[in-house]
């Protein structure tokens, strides 16, 4: 059985110091990699060793994974964990990894292969018993094919690409006159953006929720579910904040997309943490979307839920042990939230900002957590994603946790770059977010950057109000009669003041 002693973590930000942290926990060396902008970063202060690898640009260091391997061997490493983004689910620096006798801390690469192509994807679960989308199985590029196949499922469709991911080359159609025009956008852009124009064609679920399942597998067949995580609210197709458990998924819905889930992990022979994700009807009726090989952003919240380190699993499972529990020993504890700090300004369009951290100071008490690699000075850079942190709460209900998020928001204190704090702290006040029942067109339909502006305005006029207030009734107390006690402490106080 092989033993991890010194990890390397490719990737940067917050998740290289989360999995630096944990790794560190398990008594394991650490090896962070930079580049050129991020050589004064947290992540390379809190590892053991730091290797460079190359300029700003991802694709010549992060995405570079011959310098990554050789930062491997001049570090002496025997595991890379690949994080999240950047080579984490490329099934050819997987490859790579463990053609260089080094530890790989994930999926095998057929598994990260097969999943990384949602046709591919489907036609792996097929023959289990995972409900699927009705659609094409194979991916199409003839319109009028697609247009007849489009007629027998149904409009709504949806034109997905193949390849694809965070909402590129992909198409809603209401009605058949639309198809052609929008079949030949999706297939345009999911050339240009992946290499690859296949797309396929699925009936378009009204009214979706996105609801993820947690799984993880290890190298002796044992697989278990760690609940759900409702990922529904998102804005062009990305998350923003995530809930554990969903509010609208009981334990027989549950265990079904639990079991769904695993089984999607054993068609592909899954060894270590994924997320089965599912778009979830009006009607609760659940259906396989894709599977993520590799660590999720809102990992934490399914964290604290369940009491389980997911890093430390996946380093024990790629060192060969068996999982640490069943599926027996997990239960849902509490109510956990999670938002996406991005430097970007929710009023305009939710542009990416730039510059220096002018200010940062984290919130603290009760049931909050912080994830990220930043500090006060640093800069955010346009070289790569603009999340800031993650802000994690949780609580003994929803009800608690949505208020220990509104507060900590509050108590949340960054300048010199916009932030979606603000957007995030109205959404969670929105009674469509109080009542859990949301679906992912929620930015869509009850969203207005005025909202925040407004907000913003009201925020400035009281406390305007409250600091004038304050001296008036300072003013006011100054007029009063005072003994000549008070009289002589203060004219010390002012004696004191002016020498």
């Amino acid at each position: 059985m092989p033993s991890i002693s010194r990890l390397l973590i490719a990737n940067r930000g917050e998740i290289a110091v989360r999995i630096i942290r944990s790794a560190q926990e398990l008594g394991i060396e650490t090896v962070a990699v930079y580049s050129d902008a991020d050589r004064q970063s947290l992540h390379v202060q809190l590892a053991d060793q730091a290797a460079h690898i190359g300029p700003p640009l991802a694709a010549e260091s992060y995405l570079n994974m011959d310098r990554v391997i050789e930062a491997c061997r001049k570090t002496q490493a025997d595991a890379v964990h690949p994080g999240y983004g950047f080579l984490s689910e490329n099934a050819v620096f997987a490859q790579k990894v463990q053609d260089a006798d080094i530890i790989f801390v994930g999926p095998n690469p057929p598994a990260i292969e097969t999943m990384g192509s949602k046709l591919a994807a489907k036609e792996a679960v097929s023959s289990f018993d995972v409900p699927q989308v009705p659609g094409t199985s194979e991916p199409v590029q003839d319109i009028n094919k697609a247009k007849e196949i489009a007629k027998e499922i149904g409009y709504p469709i949806l034109i997905k690409a193949s390849a694809g991911g965070g909402g590129k080359g992909m198409r809603i159609v209401n009605e058949e006159a639309d198809f052609e025009e929008q079949m030949e956008r999706a297939v345009s852009e999911a050339t240009s953006a992946f290499g690859d124009g296949s797309v396929f064609i699925e009936k378009f679920i009204t009214a979706p929720k996105h609801i993820e399942i947690q799984v993880l597998g290890d190298l002796h067949g044992i697989y278990v579910y760690l609940f759900e995580r409702e990922c529904s609210f998102q804005r062009r197709y990305h998350k923003v904040i995530e809930v554990a458990p969903s509010p609208v998924v009981d334990t027989t819905m549950r265990e079904a997309m639990g079991k769904a889930a695993i089984e999607v992990a054993r068609a592909c022979q899954y060894v270590g943490a994924g997320t089965v994700e599912f778009v979830v009807g009006a009607d609760r009726s659940f259906y396989f979307l894709e599977m993520n090989t590799r660590l999720q952003v809102e990992h934490p919240v399914t964290e604290l839920i369940t009491g389980i380190d997911l890093v430390k699993e996946q380093i024990r499972v790629a060192e060969g042990r068996p999982l640490s529990f069943n599926q027996s020993d997990l239960a849902i504890l509490g109510h956990a939230l999670e938002v996406r700090v991005y430097a970007e300004d929710p009023t305009n369009n939710f542009l990416p900002d730039t510059g220096t951290i002018q200010t940062y100071r984290r919130p603290q008490g009760p049931g909050v957590r912080v994830d990220d690699g930043i500090e006060q000075g640093m800069e955010i850079s346009v070289y790569y994603d603009p999340m800031i942190a993650k802000l994690i709460t949780y609580g003994a209900d929803r009800e608690e946790a949505i208020a220990r998020m509104i507060r900590a928001i509050d108590e949340y204190q960054i300048s010199g770059v916009a932030t979606t704090l603000p957007f995030c702290r109205f959404v969670l006040q929105h009674p469509y977010f109080v009542s859990g029942d949301y679906t992912t067109k929620f930015v869509d339909e009850y969203f207005n950057p005025e909202d925040l502006i407004t907000e913003a305005s009201t925020t400035e006029k009281k406390l305007a109000a409250a600091v004038a207030a304050q001296l008036l009734q300072q003013d006011a107390d100054s007029q009063q009669p005072i003994t000549s006690h008070q009289n002589n402490n203060q004219s010390k106080w002012r004696n004191r003041r002016f020498e």
